[in-house]
């Protein structure tokens, strides 16, 4: 059977691929473009561009550049506890570190990815061989590996050291019970059809969603191993979510969040003052809820997102990604790299 084709005459013609070469070391790591950003413990771990992967053990003040055996550009970090994480990115990259983020194994890529996707299709055709929706799938499933390791992973989550799942671009979603030693795809068990992207997934008022294009808003039937697409009143793409008390918040384009705490029943809008696309929140530890939009306003809300107020920092900046740091503080990513801003309430 042959995997990622392209990739491989690439490879035969002098071409180097990013999913064979380590990132760089660069004094300049920190500042470059990161996408995510995550508390290991005590510890910030931030990952962006060309497998840059930059940690600080005090708050936020120094940073140090990890060695990472992949240059894929990473799109966000995950941690379960203070040492063990993962971090997902381009060329359907999965990096495992045990020790919060000083080093990084690769589990999975999108070569891998895209031969368990083929043979998991296989295996379904098989045992409905007459099932129009399951040649399709295994149809699209072949197309994706033809195409080679050039879709991206853009989220992930653990509930556990063991049980964790990797969302990404058309559909993508793989699951692991083991820690990411196996991952299974779980391409066939989700409600969309169009194969919109999946930008997040994070659980709330324990319940697993993910969060998509096109509205796209799933929720996990665990029963039937099988996310259920939830009737949403919006159609533009949602880039994150985030828990708030008992509810949950999708946020996306120009400035849109719904809210809803009966489990996706039913929703209403918040007002978050915000008109460019939200693309990032976060839950402080006083139960602060904090969005911002990419240039960087930052809005937040004291009455689990039932209303907003705007936020002024001290630095402004673009960004993609923020963590609470304490004392007020936050750590933020984006196109200039890492830095520390503080909240003016």
């Amino acid at each position: 059977m042959l995997a990622c084709a392209c990739a491989s005459s690439a490879r035969a013609d002098g071409f180097v691929d990013v999913l064979d070469a380590p990132a760089r070391m660069s004094r300049l790591a920190s500042r470059s473009l990161l996408h995510g950003i995550a508390a290991a413990g005590q510890r910030l771990v931030a990952v962006g561009e060309h497998g840059n992967v930059v940690v600080s053990k005090d708050a936020g003040a120094t940073w140090t550049q990890s060695r990472v055996p992949v240059s894929s550009d990473l799109t966000a970090v995950y941690f379960v506890d203070a040492t063990r994480g993962w971090a997902v990115g381009h060329d359907g990259v999965v990096l495992h570190t045990e020790d919060a983020g000083d080093s990084w194994r690769l589990q999975l890529d999108g070569c891998k990815a895209a031969d368990l996707l083929v043979a998991a299709m296989a295996r379904r055709v098989a045992r409905e061989p007459a099932s129009e929706q399951a040649n399709k799938l295994l149809a699209e499933a072949r197309r994706y590996r033809e195409e080679g390791a050039d879709k991206p992973f853009l989220d992930v989550w653990f509930a556990d050291a063991n049980d964790g799942y990797v969302v990404g671009a058309y559909n993508l979603i793989f699951r692991t019970r083991d820690g990411g030693a196996t991952w299974e795809p779980w391409f066939d068990r989700t409600d969309n059809p169009k194969r919109f992207n999946l930008y997040a997934i994070r659980p709330a008022a324990g319940a697993l969603y993910v969060a998509g294009e096109g509205g796209l808003v799933l929720k996990l039937d665990a029963g039937a191993a099988h996310f259920k697409a939830l009737d949403v009143p919006y159609t533009g793409s949602f880039f994150g979510l985030v828990a708030t008390g008992d509810a949950l918040l999708v946020y996306g384009l120009r400035g849109t969040a719904l809210r809803t705490d009966d489990g996706g029943t039913t929703w209403s809008k918040a007002d978050t003052r915000l008109d460019s696309a939200i693309v990032t929140g976060t839950r402080m530890a006083n139960g602060t809820l904090l969005l911002a939009d990419a240039a960087g306003r930052i809005v937040a809300s004291d009455d689990d997102a039932r209303t907003f107020a705007r936020v002024a920092v001290k630095q402004s900046m673009p960004l993609t990604a923020l963590v609470a740091t304490g004392r007020g503080l936050l750590a933020v990513t984006g196109p200039r790299g890492v830095a520390s801003v503080e909240l003016v309430r």
